[in-house]
């Protein structure tokens, strides 16, 4: 079944921390969307865990633009999976799409702040 990498960012320390994930802990994470939003308790942590992104086995990364969990060559001229470009220059990349299957092996993820906190302080 899934087996992830999980790389849960706080911005507030600035520290990011590795969580594995396997078989049922997975399974809540498959069919999530990039953009997604979910509760901290699947990982064990306080507050709302929100999906930035990610990369399959091999190594491409997830583009939010791109519909599926499919791989595709897309036509890119800056942002996720194409760096040090000129200018007018366009790049036709293997990248895939933004939702999460089994085959992609991290998940790049931000802690959002717990709204009860803020109210507290």
């Amino acid at each position: 079944m899934a087996n992830f990498k999980i790389v849960l960012s706080d911005p507030k320390t600035g520290k990011s921390t590795v969580y594995e994930v396997k078989d049922q802990q997975a399974a809540p994470f498959l069919g999530l969307k990039i953009n997604d939003i979910i509760d901290g308790s699947v990982l064990g942590v306080n507050g709302k865990i929100k999906i930035t992104g990610g990369s399959d086995r091999a190594g491409f990364p997830m583009r939010a633009d791109i519909p599926g969990g499919v791989k595709k060559y897309a036509l890119l001229t800056k942002g996720v999976g194409l760096k040090k470009v000129r200018p007018g220059e366009r790049r036709r990349k293997l990248v895939r799409g933004n939702t999460i299957t089994e085959d992609i092996y991290q998940i790049n993820a931000v802690l959002l702040s717990n709204e009860s906190e803020e109210i507290k302080s």
